[in-house]
């Protein structure tokens, strides 16, 4: 269930007036951004940029990078974009980074349905003129370039059939290959990579009733490298993605330092989507809200619009 409170019945055009208005003059009125783009989805925001270039001719985005500055013009960004130019342009921005941040290629590629993961590459090639593929390749190595390659490059069946008995025979298989120490086995990726969300599911639930303990905790074992974080995150994000955001939001806000690139992630890309459900797991594991603990750890118009993206101006 999605957290954003999207107003109906509105005017592109009088919305785009609004927002010229707010980048006009001395200073920018940031509250008005946030009341108009806060309260706007997908396609009331792709309205408001074709309306906006057409009455402008103007590119409402660049714009708006003019206009504003630090975490909150990261967010307005990441927000005013189609669902997929937005995932295109996260991944970009984790594959440049000096270590590859191997979680948003993961959340792009077990999160996103079959057909979301196919429009995220099509943007991407797109906006990059390059394969998403491509450049994971290019910018990791080793397993890790093994793993996160064919996660991507993954068209996962999206039905609800299972097969029984292969999902005890893929438990089996990794069982053995995490009791050998053989983390990197191609028996482990192809499984990871090429089974449908439902019958991973299945084969994670036999290897935890086989095994009394989770997959993900035995991929991670007590001294995980980053090839066996990235295993272990790959099981969360296909096995429970409200948990993992849950997670990831929790880490992202207890950081000595907020991580504002994970937490910002989180709700933008969640917000039309199932960030409610987050929310409540976060609560459930932390005793605090997810609404406070934003409150307390951001300030000014970022704060503002986070909450607003949270279903929560109340701050």
């Amino acid at each position: 269930m999605a957290t954003l409170i999207a107003h109906a019945d509105i005017s592109p055009v009088e919305d785009a007036e609004v927002l010229r208005k707010a980048c006009k003059g001395w200073g920018t009125d940031e509250k008005a951004i946030i009341n108009i783009l806060g309260h706007r989805n997908a396609a009331q925001r792709k309205q408001i940029r074709e309306a906006y270039e057409q009455l402008y001719e103007e590119d409402l985005i660049k714009r708006l990078e003019s206009e504003l500055s630090g975490d909150f013009e990261k967010a307005v960004y990441r927000w005013i974009l189609d669902p997929a130019d937005r995932d295109a342009v996260l991944a970009n921005v984790a594959i440049k980074k000096s270590e590859t941040d191997y979680r948003v290629i993961i959340e792009i590629s077990c999160i996103h349905s079959p057909e979301e993961l196919l429009g995220v590459r099509r943007a991407y090639q797109n906006r990059y003129k390059r394969s998403l593929e491509e450049d994971v390749a290019a910018r990791t190595t080793g397993d890790l370039r093994k793993l996160l390659v064919a996660l991507v490059s993954a068209y996962r069946y999206q039905g609800d059939e299972v097969n029984a008995r292969l999902a005890d025979a893929e438990a089996d298989i990794l069982h053995k290959a995490i009791k050998d120490n053989s983390f990197n086995s191609d028996e482990v990726i192809r499984i990871l990579s090429t089974r449908s969300k439902a019958q991973l599911n299945a084969t994670f639930n036999r290897y935890r009733d086989d095994h009394k303990t989770s997959i993900s905790k035995d991929f991670l074992g007590e001294l995980g490298n980053d090839f066996q974080k990235a295993l272990h995150a790959t099981v969360r994000s296909i096995s429970d993605p409200h948990k993992y955001y849950a997670k990831l939001l929790r880490d992202g806000i207890k950081r000595f330092g907020t991580d504002e690139d994970s937490v910002t992630r989180a709700i933008v890309t969640r917000a039309e989507k199932d960030l409610y459900q987050i929310k409540e797991i976060y609560y459930k594991k932390n005793s605090v809200s997810l609404d406070d603990a934003v409150a307390k750890e951001t300030h000014g118009d970022y704060k503002a619009l986070l909450l607003t993206l949270l279903g929560n101006e109340g701050y």
